[in-house]
């Protein structure tokens, strides 16, 4: 892939689409690329089911003229005077938008580290094809696992390219490869589904394709013949790292500028207040070299920072581009996200960081509880806090995983849920959300 992530003749051609545009009468533009790369193989019962391969390099075009904005997006072999013109002509008849804009020149990164995101490996589709087959016979040799919904392994990478016409010209590129492996244990109706994957940007730092099917394999065979619960109202329910991982996404879009601004966030009126229990942190951080959600400057050009979001508990920051700190009056901190033709925020390399006991002690010290493996459902009401999903795990008794449960629904708010949460120190740093295993206290289960 190395001859792939010179970026020289797109950066020139967004050069040239943002010249085109002002001269057909923007007062501002900027001009991005998103490039992409990738190739898969996917197989089920040792046969191969299926082999893609795409490329593409998306062109986008936002022009302003005063207060009115538009946006025009392309395939290559566009002609660029015709593009300009068209997204000129459109912002003209647009209605006014106060609030988007190009970010401001003072927030424009100057200058960038190399975070280490690309791994040049050309990855030849027969490995893929081997390590998912790997991957699926590890997992059926497992004792108990009766048949395979498939396993797959992917190899690619995304980039993006971006030029402003207030100076800002700059392009970055990351690879991804990816295994993932999914079977089904027991018979009839008593079948249990589970899986694993692993995806790194650099293909040497993988797990080994039989570990990742042993574990799948192990995860299915352990959640056969599960029982139902009794309904209880003051139950302690941890939270395997899998699915704490989305636990941590809720609180991301909760402190989302975007939900704040749009009073769809539940935090909305929170910042500088207690919305953690004290000693949690929440961090950010796009520079760390070779993570997973890294950048060197974000969809509009600016260099975003390590920031603790939440401090000791406490509410420090939304996640903020140019257009939603201008609707808060606030500052962008780097966190705008291109998709498509607009920006918004999100988050980069975001980690609910960890606490100071291990998971097996923390499980210990529940006594009684229930431990998620899965969740089922989109019962988040993300507006009021209001949280009710469908969920399958295992029954905790005097400190010990014992039998498997299906077939119940945990409920609570998010904001009792945020405040009771305790942290274990099993963080894996190696996905965009990270999150250690997780004990929340005070949550309602049904079941029978």
């Amino acid at each position: 892939m190395t001859s792939e992530i010179d970026s020289a003749a797109l950066l020139s051609r967004a050069s040239e689409l943002v010249a085109l545009a002002k001269a057909a009468g923007a007062d501002q533009a900027d001009a991005v690329v998103v490039r992409s790369r990738s190739r898969s193989v996917s197989v089920r019962l040792g046969k191969v089911e299926g082999t893609e391969a795409s490329e593409s390099d998306d062109f986008a075009l936002r022009v302003f003229v005063g207060r009115r904005v538009a946006s025009v997006s392309a395939n290559p072999g566009f002609d660029m005077r015709t593009l300009a013109e068209r997204a000129v002509a459109m912002a003209k008849v647009s209605p006014e938008d106060p609030y988007a804009c190009l970010a401001d020149e003072k927030d424009l990164a100057r200058s960038y580290p190399d975070l280490d995101l690309f791994d040049p490996t050309d990855v030849p589709t027969e490995d893929l094809r081997s390590a998912a087959l790997e991957m699926e016979q590890a997992a059926l040799e497992v004792p108990g696992i009766s048949n395979s919904s498939g396993a797959g392994a992917s190899a690619g990478l995304g980039g993006l390219v971006l030029v402003t016409s207030h100076g800002f010209s700059g392009s970055y590129v990351a690879s991804r490869f990816g295994r993932s492996v999914s079977v089904i244990a027991g018979e009839g109706t008593r079948m249990e589904r589970d899986y694993d994957f692993d995806s790194r940007l650099f293909a040497a730092d993988l797990d080994d394709p039989k570990m990742i099917g042993r574990r799948a394999g192990e995860r299915a065979a352990k959640s056969v013949n599960p029982r139902q619960v009794d309904t209880g109202s003051n139950v302690t329910v941890v939270f395997d790292p899998r699915i704490a991982r989305g636990f941590v996404g809720h609180i991301a879009g909760a402190i989302n500028g975007a939900s704040v601004a749009r009073k769809t966030s539940f935090l909305r009126d929170k910042m500088g207040q207690q919305v953690l229990k004290s000693g949690l942190h929440i961090t950010d951080d796009p520079l760390i070299v070779r993570g997973s959600s890294s950048r060197p400057f974000d969809g509009e050009g600016v260099k975003g920072e390590r920031l603790v979001m939440i401090e000791d508990g406490v509410l420090k920051h939304w996640f903020l581009s140019t257009s939603t700190a201008r609707e808060l009056g606030l500052s962008t901190n780097g966190r705008g996200v291109r998709g498509g033709t607009s920006v918004s925020p999100a988050s980069t390399n975001l980690a609910l960081e960890p606490g100071d006991i291990s998971p097996e002690d923390l499980i210990k010290s529940v006594g009684t509880g229930f431990y998620v493996t899965e969740l089922i459902g989109q019962g988040v009401n993300m507006i009021t806090g209001e949280y009710s999903r469908g969920a399958t795990g295992f029954w905790i008794e005097n400190g010990e995983l014992t039998y498997p449960v299906s077939e119940v629904t945990i409920a609570s708010n998010l904001k009792d849920m945020f405040m009771r949460m305790t942290p274990a120190s099993d963080i894996d740093r190696k996905f965009g959300i990270a999150s250690p295993t997780i004990a929340i206290e005070g949550m309602t289960l049904a079941g029978r």
